[in-house]
């Protein structure tokens, strides 16, 4: 049987043994990413990078692995050369990043390198196959954040383009309410019913789109690229369709808030729906599998910094009236389209980050925010323009260059990696450390979230 039909199977049995027969979509979005069976990131392991479905600031070359090893010597230096420091990446994808970290900082740091211990945090089977693969030469452990102890971590949790996966909650306003939105079977169908897919047609993202196609990367889809207009309507993107050429076995309705957490979420980031501002049928997202991470990642540090790389918006943004329809989005071979029901198991689906949440919640979990800052002045600051500079040297023919110029750009290119964020957050440091500059962040101005 192919392996989306028995995922379907899954989720319905899922939903048939719910009182209500019916999930939220965050349990939905759990399943077809992250099922050990039939899971996006389990079955679909080798489609990340330029010839799959996705890539990421590592798949460019090795300067962006490089350059963090820069900020994470200098993280060493400052906490007083702890041994062991330990670099815990969450969600190492194929390995490159940990691989062009590992390389650079025993090339150029030996001494760090002799103290440093790297731990990968990887739900997905597949991928940590892939890893253990590919970094065989380095000396690593693998683990699930669970089997770290509390208190027991010096040096520095990172990951990039972790959180945006994470499942969501998906809510509706009806009536002037917070309505949840959730998944089900024809069976289960009743009058709360919602109608399909979301009606993008408030966000003219035809020029945004190209630019994204144009810049590459993964999710790149920044706040002066959502024209926010009212009048334009969205061309969608092609859906790819199911293997079966069969409607989607599955369904939206809507429902009263499965937990009042999601009612405490927007009172942690400021938002207020009770508002005349928000149109009816206004829709969007929920992250709260990032705050249960991040309170688990702020109990196993006990002194040094949490790095956080991703796509996002501060919450005023995020949740802006005019962004009616939430940022929800899937990827399918490198082509974006807004339909989480069909593919089961074989497209990412990504939400943006609200970073104004990470901010709110890290602090009543002891994280101290150091600086919100966007990739192109952190790379630029560790370093990059100087190895732009200094192409026309180290490259042995023209086309190697214009193809590096090329990759360098795209990671600080403001309309695609170059915007996404990068939040610095800390804990247990002493005031002669938490006062001396990082690197990346130097002249910085901070950025409100």
């Amino acid at each position: 049987m192919d392996s989306n039909l028995e995922l379907c199977a899954v989720i319905a049995d899922r939903i048939a043994t719910n009182p209500h027969k019916r999930i939220t979509f965050a349990e939905y979005m759990d399943l077809v990413l992250y099922h050990p069976e039939y899971g996006y990131y389990s079955t679909q392991a080798v489609n990340i990078g330029k010839q799959g479905d996705f890539f990421t600031s590592v798949h460019l070359g090795s300067d962006f692995g490089e350059l963090l090893a820069e900020q994470f010597a200098q993280m060493w230096e400052i906490l007083g050369q702890p041994v062991p420091f330990s670099l815990v990446e969450m969600g190492a994808g194929q390995g490159h990043l940990a691989l062009d970290i590992l390389k650079y900082v025993q090339q150029r740091y030996p001494d760090f390198f002799a103290a440093l211990e790297y731990i990968i945090v990887e739900k997905s089977p597949a991928l940590r196959q892939v890893q253990q693969e590919r970094l065989q030469d380095f000396k690593l452990r693998w683990c699930s954040l669970e089997d770290i102890p509390n208190n027991s971590i010096t040096g520095c949790f990172f990951s990039n383009e972790l959180v945006d996966a994470l499942p969501v909650h998906q809510f509706i306003l009806e009536a002037g309410q917070l309505r949840e939105i959730y998944v089900t079977t024809e069976e289960g169908r009743g009058a709360s019913a919602v109608g399909g897919f979301p009606d993008l047609g408030r966000l003219a993202w035809q020029e945004a789109e190209g630019r994204r196609q144009r810049a590459g990367g993964r999710r790149n889809i920044l706040d002066s690229e959502f024209l926010l207009s009212p009048t334009l309507p969205l061309p969608h993107s092609p859906s790819p369709p199911l293997s079966d050429s069969s409607p989607s076995p599955f369904v939206e309705v809507t429902g009263e808030l499965s937990t009042p957490k999601l009612a405490e979420y927007f009172d942690l980031v400021g938002i207020q729906f009770t508002e005349n501002v928000y149109p009816e049928g206004y829709r969007s997202e929920v992250n709260l599998a990032a705050l249960n991470w991040l309170g688990v990642v702020a109990d196993r540090l006990q002194r040094g910094y949490v790095l956080t790389v991703d796509y996002g918006y501060p919450a005023s943004s995020y949740y802006n009236p005019r962004r009616s329809q939430g940022t929800l989005q899937c990827y399918w071979h490198h082509q974006r389209h807004h339909n989480p029901y069909i593919n089961f198991g074989r497209q990412d689906i990504t939400a943006h980050v609200d970073f104004t949440a990470l901010e709110r919640w890290g602090e009543g979990c002891g994280l101290n925010k150091v600086i919100f800052t966007r990739q192109e002045l952190f790379l630029m600051m560790l370093g990059l323009g100087d190895r732009i500079a200094s192409l026309s040297h180290t490259e042995k023919s023209i086309s190697q260059m214009l193809r590096r110029r090329d990759a360098l750009h795209q990671l600080v290119d403001p309309l695609g990696l170059g915007g996404f964020g990068v939040l610095l957050q800390s804990k247990g440091l002493r005031q002669t450390e938490s006062s001396q500059p990082l690197k990346g962040f130097t002249m910085l101005e901070q950025e409100s979230i």
